[in-house]
């Protein structure tokens, strides 16, 4: 049986704050440049609770009214639509330090499902209550432009990556991206785990889960990475930034 929600309420001192948001998934929320410890204190008085759901739990479903936008304090998640035959399409994968729920703001209603890919916490922002919140802190409220900005940028190269590159480049662009992903967040860039499966990546992609596990295959034979099992080394990355670029040209797959 899934296991209930766990809500946390933690009262915290401005500089104990601080000291979290530095190993948080809201350090880049709650700490624009120029934000004073005031102005701290007021967001976290509306922070909401920490919502903590096991792996495959939804965070929220398609259609569902809008209320609250998710920072995420650890774990990862995957957000997909389903069409009207019932098929699902991944749009993207999620980690700490990343916001949900945007898809919503201007239709008041989840565009997506959100689904976390293993045991994860988040932090609820009331929205309205940060809107109140940005016509008294502009720091913040540019904050999150720039935030909303980096979304739809994000959006846009999925779908360059879709509508124009080969298998290979694809599968390229997806690894250099998780690598950079978890360095901007302090981790290693050069081993990680796929924290997702082999069937999530091969819909996000547009591929099949056979052509993933051939690209797997075919870039361990190259000498580009190391596999064991979930754990992914990256042993080239110039190579596979070049071909990521599409400066590098890789044969067809056999």
């Amino acid at each position: 049986m899934p296991q209930p929600l766990t809500y946390v309420a933690e009262p915290i001192t401005v500089s104990a704050l601080k000291a979290s948001c530095a190993g948080c998934s809201m350090h880049q929320l709650c700490l624009p440049m120029g934000l004073d410890d005031e102005d701290i204190t007021r967001l976290d008085k509306i922070i909401g609770k920490r919502r903590r759901l096991v792996r495959d739990e939804r965070l929220y479903q398609m259609g569902e009214p809008f209320r609250n936008l998710y920072a995420i304090r650890f774990g990862h998640f995957k957000t997909y639509q389903v069409n009207a035959a019932g098929e699902q399409q991944i749009t993207g994968f999620q980690m700490a330090g990343e916001l949900l729920g945007m898809d919503a703001i201007s239709g008041d209603r989840h565009q997506c499902d959100a689904v976390a890919l293993e045991d994860s916490e988040v932090c609820e922002i009331p929205f309205t209550r940060l809107e109140e919140l940005f016509g008294e802190v502009p720091t913040l409220l540019r904050h999150f432009h720039r935030i909303m900005s980096q979304e739809i940028t994000r959006e846009q190269n999925v779908m360059l990556l879709l509508g124009n590159m080969r298998a290979e480049q694809r599968f390229a662009v997806f690894l250099i991206n998780l690598s950079a992903r978890y360095a901007a967040r302090g981790y290693s860039p050069h081993s990680f785990q796929l924290r997702m499966s082999r069937e999530d990546i091969g819909n996000y992609l547009g591929l099949t889960i056979e052509s993933v596990s051939r690209l797997l295959s075919r870039f361990k034979k190259q000498g580009w990475i190391a596999v064991d099992k979930r754990e992914v080394s990256l042993l080239n990355g110039p190579h596979l930034k070049a071909l990521a670029a599409g400066t590098e040209v890789c044969s067809p797959m056999n």
